[in-house]
């Protein structure tokens, strides 16, 4: 099969499923083009700031796409490609961005809360308080599973050659750079009121010099230095205002992104062109292999590039205290995971056109290395094929998939550390959380919170990628089994259609509940197999690990996501099958002082405009 058919097949796939079926969902649910929304009633120059339309997206589309569609879908077409492509459509229309959107429009219209406390509203104190330790143990996880593999791609290797080596030194160099590019880029965007064109023009001048400076004077350090390195980053991403790292970063970090994607499809089209996208992969090997049965490993390995939980967190924790308008929700929330997709699209065909030469899946071959480094290489290759130096193509697709990790992260950090801030808090109103009385001085403190959580997720990390995540997949997945199910609620509640969300509810904790099983029997045989606190030897591929520090560490945390998910889940189909329709509307608008003050400036802006207007007229 050649690669640049199903690109374009699943492009258009994807691009009628927003335009259809997004648009949709928008006009079933109601939204509303002239509400004020809770980023500019509520704004308090911390958490609820309000943004342009591709602000808003950058911040949802750089915070969910991490390297699970990447990596994900890679580690997945061990079944073939074909079973991967399917899902990834099917999956990515009709589950990931109704989740992603239904969680961003929900939060919206219930002044900006997360979805632990919309569990609070709809579905009772005690559910919101299960549902907050899950999201911060899922959290952990995430940590875990991202700081690895990012962490690995930087870091030296003796088998790697010397380009290997200066690509993921330099990588990481461009990488410590863009804290600080991001924060001074945040001053001048404020300082110098730059919208448009110009914060365009501004944010590219800083990548490009940022990537010369890397490239000048690539940082050589092993794995665990630069773990150190991205554990201090996460303490100050997590704990600082959103506008003042997280939100300029998420926009510079947009805009590669997007390059990256459009080198992807070029890259592809030149190879075919040239007759070299022919995917060498397998369309289907089977229903088994060595890692388990399609269902329900298929599902839980793809992860973000069909449906992720931990969107939902981004959608109602960051995204929707930052939309300005109503009518950019379905663009924000619908959009950013279709893109996503799509990503996920390009993974699978780029590691299909390579796939006789990868042997990170178990293949012969000459390229090794984590997924995300395959795919970096195999669009690298097809950059250079219209023109691009190798070395800079190299370095360009590693710092974009570090990119994908790193943004993830940092969102994943702050959300983390509100999960731990929120369970603690007796209120559950949105601008209470931060309420610094009694325990919560302490408690409720972001770099306090912040460090807690970070430490668990240091522990968890020296066990590897590869072994947390079957682990991060299913919890995943439960998540946004968990998600759907308080949406159905929601919408029950408030008088809206919630019907389109019973199947993949249905699905997604079946097969969830499945693989957290599966996961946890592993971990146990390990523990019996070499004792709590023995050690798992090491392989010809694999390194000797402690049995406590990953498979029982991960034994503990199955074992709670299944307790707290089914206790969760349980309460909320209860509810759903006995919360009367229409019985909640939507809440009453919050207003901070800020946010008046604003909002009055607007509108007297806007009258002013309007006479000027007539006058002329």
């Amino acid at each position: 099969m050649n690669g640049i058919v199903v690109m374009l097949v699943a492009a258009l796939v994807l691009f009628g499923g927003y335009m259809l079926y997004g648009r949709w969902l928008a006009n079933k649910w109601g939204v509303d083009v002239n509400a004020i929304t809770p980023a500019r009633r509520m704004e308090d120059g911390n958490a609820f700031s309000p943004a342009s339309a591709f602000t808003a997206f950058s911040h949802q589309f750089s915070s969910i796409c991490g390297a699970g569609p990447v990596t994900g879908t890679i580690v997945a077409m061990a079944f073939g490609w074909l079973p991967v492509v399917l899902w990834v459509l099917v999956g990515g229309i009709f589950f990931g961005a109704v989740h992603d959107f239904g969680a961003l429009y929900a939060s919206l219209k219930n002044n900006g809360k997360s979805l632990a406390q919309l569990v609070d509203k709809y579905i009772g104190k005690t559910g919101r308080r299960l549902f907050l330790l899950f999201c911060w143990l899922f959290c952990i996880i995430v940590i875990a599973a991202f700081t690895s593999m990012v962490c690995g791609t930087f870091a030296q290797s003796a088998k790697a050659s010397d380009a290997v080596n200066y690509a993921a030194a330099s990588t990481g160099t461009i990488s410590i750079l863009f804290t600080f590019v991001a924060i001074a880029f945040g001053w001048a965007r404020n300082r110098f009121n730059l919208k448009g064109v110009s914060e365009f023009v501004v944010a590219v001048v800083m990548v490009v010099a940022m990537f010369a400076v890397g490239m000048a004077a690539p940082l050589r350090l092993d794995t665990n230095a630069w773990i150190a390195i991205v554990m201090v980053y996460l303490v100050f991403a997590g704990a600082m205002p959103i506008q003042t790292l997280k939100q300029p970063r998420d926009y510079l970090t947009t805009i590669m992104m997007l390059v990256m994607i459009v080198c992807a499809v070029l890259g592809i089209v030149v190879l075919g062109v040239n007759g070299q996208a022919t995917m060498t992969a397998p369309v289907f090997t089977g229903f088994s292999t060595k890692s388990g049965m399609m269902f329900p490993v298929l599902f839980v390995s793809v992860a973000c590039g069909a449906l992720s939980g931990f969107h939902s967190l981004v959608s109602s924790g960051t995204s929707s205290k930052q939309v300005s308008n109503e009518a950019d929700a379905v663009k924000v929330g619908y959009g950013a995971m279709v893109l996503e997709s799509f990503v996920g699209i390009l993974a699978i065909v780029i590691a299909g056109i390579m796939w006789s030469t990868v042997n990170t899946l178990g293949a012969d071959g000459a390229e090794t290395g984590t997924a995300f480094q395959v795919f970096a290489r195999g669009v690298a290759k097809g950059m250079t094929a219209f023109g691009v130096d190798g070395t800079v193509a190299t370095v360009f697709m590693q710092m974009n998939v570090s990119a994908l990790c790193l943004t993830s992260l940092d969102a994943v950090a702050r959300i983390a550390r509100t999960s731990f801030s929120e369970f603690f808090a007796n209120s559950n109103d949105a601008l209470a959380i931060d309420s610094k009385q009694g325990a919560m001085k302490v408690l409720g403190n972001p770099w306090f919170a912040t460090v807690v959580t970070l430490i668990p997720g240091l522990a968890l990390t020296f066990g590897g990628y590869l072994n947390i995540w079957p682990l991060f997949g299913a919890s995943n997945q439960l998540l946004g089994g968990m998600t759907m199910i308080t949406l159905a609620v929601f919408c029950k509640c408030t008088g809206r259609k919630g019907w389109m969300l019973y199947l993949p509810v249905a699905f997604l904790l079946v097969c969830t509940f499945t693989s957290l099983v599966q996961s946890a029997m592993g971990c146990y045989a390990a523990v019996a197999a070499y004792g709590f606190f023995g050690t798992i030897p090491a392989t010809e591929t694999t390194a000797a690990v402690s049995v406590a520090a990953t498979k029982g560490l991960q034994l503990v945390f199955a074992v709670l996501l299944m307790v707290l998910g089914l206790i969760v889940a349980v309460n909320c189909l209860k509810e759903l099958f006995t919360k009367e329709a229409g019985s909640m509307p939507d809440e009453k608008p919050e207003w901070t002082e800020l946010g008046r003050q604003h909002v009055a400036e607007a509108a007297g802006k806007a009258a002013a405009s309007g006479s000027a207007a007539t006058d002329e007229a």
